[in-house]
């Protein structure tokens, strides 16, 4: 138990430290960064993303169908005690999502199928980002892919071992990667 608390309590410096980081270089013009999980299937994933979306002070929206229940205890442990100030927006499919993209920001889409490298992209040019993630198990659909394909990034994998990286970390690697650059 303590050992949980001392964790919570180093998370929440790190978190506050990291929001003053983002203010101080940003001022009051602080860019919008959007997270996106089409359709994710596994909680943990979802709670360990909405918690670096808090961090960043990014926005994370879920489209529907979901793989579970957000009143699930899993997703609120995920992500921890901060999942109630997660700025969180549901969508009931992509399509009502796709039409409002255009009024969140410019649009990269992450897939294992991509053949531009996160590196490569230029997260940080728009003011306003919108990160989007297919789910664990399948990605985004065939369709989206069709619509965006110059849009794709894929996350650089040295091993040829290594399919995919976990969902949350990929979320937390593209969120600090348009951080970084749109402080350059």
């Amino acid at each position: 138990m303590i050992a949980l608390m001392i964790v919570a309590m180093t998370a929440a410096t790190i978190a506050v430290t990291i929001a003053a980081t983002i203010a101080v270089t940003f001022g009051s013009n602080v860019p919008s960064i959007h997270v996106v999980l089409v359709q994710p299937e596994i909680h943990w994933n979802t709670g360990n993303a909405g918690r670096t979306c808090l961090a960043a002070g990014a926005t994370l929206h879920l489209v529907k169908p979901l793989g579970f229940s957000l009143d699930a205890s899993e997703v609120r442990r995920a992500g921890l005690d901060y999942w109630e100030h997660v700025d969180l927006r549901i969508w009931d499919s992509w399509d009502a999502l796709e039409r409002e993209l255009p009024s969140l920001g410019e649009p990269w889409f992450f897939s294992t199928k991509a053949k531009r490298l996160l590196w490569d992209a230029p997260l940080g040019d728009a003011k306003d980002v919108v990160l989007i993630f297919g789910r664990e198990t399948g990605g985004l659909a065939p369709s989206i892919h069709a619509k965006y394909g110059d849009r794709m990034l894929m996350m650089p994998i040295a091993s040829p071992h290594v399919r995919s990286l976990n969902l949350s970390t990929s979320v937390g690697i593209a969120v600090y990667e348009a951080l970084r650059q749109q402080r350059s």
